[in-house]
């Protein structure tokens, strides 16, 4: 008896798999009520008690506290999603073995960490809608000229704290990430200029210069401290991303 290999059915194109596991991505962050704490609730009491309460005085320099609280909290969900979650989540899939078996699949490398920026982006979005809802509830009245500068800024910044997270994850132990990336989180929201307005060497800072690049594009009127934060945000970008892959560990 002969025997014949039998033709298989061709699998998904490679955009169609780094799509689907992107929306697996946003499914688990959806379904982590630790993270959509940190991505979303946090964010939004902040915001409220930034606007409408007397516990935290914002220098606003005249201007309303919602044009500086409102592009300040958007900044720091981009930070919660792009940084922390990553961070966790991939550092905990490292230890469990399944980055390394997903790299060994269709998918490869590049589609796996394709994937989860695409995640990213979509937490993203949902934020935005939602945060950016209960801004303009609040009454926040974001300058429009600036909208194309912050979502420039929501990307590089994206790019920086999402190529932090995987530098920390393929680096350290799970537990030793789980820590660290808390604890930065928390020192960052702080001190690091990406809630309230920065001050001194903290525009220089990641955080600095996404907090700053967000509420200087959508506040009155046009300022060129957007686009030096802008530059700031690219450097970082860089340098995390070339660091990330001379050092990151899949195993």
């Amino acid at each position: 008896m002969t025997l014949t290999r039998q033709p298989h059915a061709g699998g998904a194109p490679w955009p169609r798999r780094v799509v689907a596991h992107g929306g697996f991505e946003l499914r688990n962050l959806i379904r982590n009520g630790e993270q959509l704490l940190l991505t979303l609730i946090l964010p939004a009491l902040m915001l409220v008690v930034l606007v409408r309460t007397d516990l935290i005085r914002l220098d606003t320099g005249g201007a309303p506290a919602i044009d500086v609280a409102a592009p300040g909290v958007l900044a720091l969900a981009v930070m919660s999603t792009a940084f922390t979650s990553q961070a966790i989540s991939t550092g905990f899939d490292r230890r469990a073995g399944a980055l390394r078996l997903l790299a060994t699949t269709p998918l490869g490398r590049t589609g796996l960490l394709g994937g989860k920026v695409l995640g990213v982006f979509a937490m993203e979005a949902v934020q935005v809608v939602i945060l950016g809802g209960l801004a303009l509830a609040l009454g926040w009245q974001p300058n429009p000229a600036g909208i194309a500068a912050a979502l420039l800024a929501v990307v590089l910044g994206t790019g920086a704290f999402t190529a932090l997270a995987l530098l920390l994850a393929g680096t350290l132990r799970a537990e030793a990430v789980l820590a660290g990336a808390n604890l930065l989180w928390l020192l960052l929201v702080v001190g690091g200029g990406i809630l309230l307005p920065a001050a001194g060497l903290t525009r220089f800072l990641p955080s600095g210069a996404l907090g700053e690049a967000m509420r200087t594009a959508l506040g009155p009127g046009p300022s060129g401290a957007t686009w030096i934060a802008l530059a700031v945000l690219a450097a970082w970008t860089a340098v995390f991303s070339v660091a990330t892959v001379r050092w990151f560990k899949w195993e």
